[in-house]
């Protein structure tokens, strides 16, 4: 007698946390590849970012949220958090993410957004730095009087079995349906917004703590020819003195961003890749309304 077959299984699934706990990383992992930017710099994530993956009969829609900001100060915060709050609205599944061991005041403020009929599942991430791994069980048992999660999942995102056996446990809340996506689709993001993403995560990286958050990247120019991508893009910034850090000494670092960006956009998008990078400055941009939206924040 033939098993019947197993049921196809597709939802979306948001990931939940405080700035820097690992969400962009831990949603790569899940991916199979990298789509969301990550940084030692909080709040590198300002868009809701959607990866997926499909293992077997289900199909995993995973929706990276910003990281929920505690300072209302700008227009851009408020819009980051207007974003958390959607992603909650719409999934099947949560993937609450915390730091094994540590629950401070801003993971209580996120964990009190989630709403009480979605099952969420507590990520414990990090959990290679943790020293002392039998405090983790009375952790743990403090978690469960927090909230009434529907699973228990101590990780390390940068371990490829505990991201298997998260994806194995998760599998099990999402609901039965047809797939959203083609089985070999990554993302629903374009080319144009991985473009912009990569060449911000190389700004974060290369300038360290110098540079100040208020800065983006607005794509200017995206040209297909072949198997060559011809991009012109603009670094906003919010003054003249970020302007210099971006650019460094000669050019220099400018040149780095642009090497680097350009060298994995290459493997991201399998095509050769002509980058051209210029730095504006435009005050008050992060608390413009008008302008966050013409950046393509939502």
């Amino acid at each position: 007698m033939n098993e019947a077959a197993e049921p196809t299984r597709c939802g979306l699934v948001a990931i939940v946390g405080r700035p820097n706990v690992g969400k962009s990383t831990l949603l790569n992992a899940l991916v199979g590849q990298k789509i969301s930017i990550t940084s030692r710099k909080a709040q590198t994530t300002r868009h809701r970012i959607t990866g997926i993956r499909t293992v077997g009969a289900t199909q995993f829609v995973f929706v990276d949220t910003p990281g929920f900001q505690m300072k209302h100060g700008t227009a851009l915060h408020r819009t980051m958090n207007r974003t958390v709050l959607a992603s909650l609205a719409d999934v099947d599944a949560v993937l609450f993410v915390v730091e094994a061991g540590r629950f401070g005041l801003d993971d209580a403020k996120v964990l009190a957004l989630l709403p009480p009929d979605k099952p969420a599942l507590l990520v414990a991430n990090k959990l290679d730095e943790v020293k002392r791994r039998n405090e983790m069980l009375p952790w743990l048992k403090s978690m469960q009087e927090r909230h009434a999660f529907a699973e228990y999942v101590p990780m390390s995102a940068r371990k490829e079995a505990d991201v298997q056996r998260l994806l194995q446990i998760l599998a099990a809340h999402l609901p039965e349906g047809p797939w959203l996506h083609e089985e070999d689709a990554l993302t629903d993001r374009s080319e144009r917004f991985l473009a912009s993403e990569l060449i911000r995560e190389k700004l974060f990286r290369l300038t360290g703590d110098e540079l100040p958050y208020s800065c983006t990247v607005q794509i200017d120019k995206f040209e297909e020819e072949g198997q060559l991508r011809r991009i012109a893009a603009t670094i906003i910034v919010d003054r003249d003195a970020h302007k210099g850090m971006v650019v460094g000494a000669g050019g220099e670092r400018l040149k780095r961003i642009g090497s680097e960006a350009r060298q994995e956009l290459e493997r991201l998008l399998e095509a050769k890749v002509f980058l051209e990078l210029w730095v504006k400055v435009r005050s008050g941009w992060a608390d413009d309304e008008a302008h966050l939206r013409s950046f393509g924040y939502e």
